[in-house]
């Protein structure tokens, strides 16, 4: 992903804290927010430190009879001392690179799990688990 250096989280994003963007193929819908639960952005009046920043990032892919893939990413970006937290250009980059590697992580655990199961050709039908091979590398 590039970074925007006009931009203070290093893409546009608006008044809510979103965007979209696309990424290896992907529309990746982004969120900056808070994670105080005041409408107000300030201080918490106990700790006197301001909330910390969650950057996250998430995209789905739908394919045949409804199956869904999914990849998400989030960077928590901590106040320094009493002072708010300072936009981090690279943190919607981090977020993105983290969805991605999720879907990739999703994709193959889906790949794993499809092996598992007999294909429906005539022999069965098509929702029996194939029996293990070898008990002992899967125990």
């Amino acid at each position: 992903m590039d970074i925007d250096p006009t931009q203070p989280w290093g893409l546009a994003i608006d008044y809510a804290g979103r965007a979209t963007l696309t990424e290896s193929g992907h529309t990746i819908h982004v969120n900056v927010s808070d994670t105080s639960l005041s409408s107000v952005i300030g201080p918490d009046s106990i700790s006197g430190t301001y909330s910390p920043v969650n950057v996250t990032a998430q995209f789905t892919e739908t394919g045949e009879g409804g199956a869904v893939l999914r990849g998400t990413g989030r960077i928590t970006i901590m106040p320094v001392g009493t002072d708010p937290v300072a936009p981090d250009p690279t943190a919607v980059q981090r977020a993105v690179a983290a969805a991605l590697t999720d879907f990739a992580a999703n994709a193959a655990a889906c790949v794993a799990l499809c092996a598992q199961w007999q294909p429906n050709d005539g022999t069965g039908d098509g929702t029996t688990p194939d029996p293990d091979p070898d008990p002992e590398t899967t125990a």
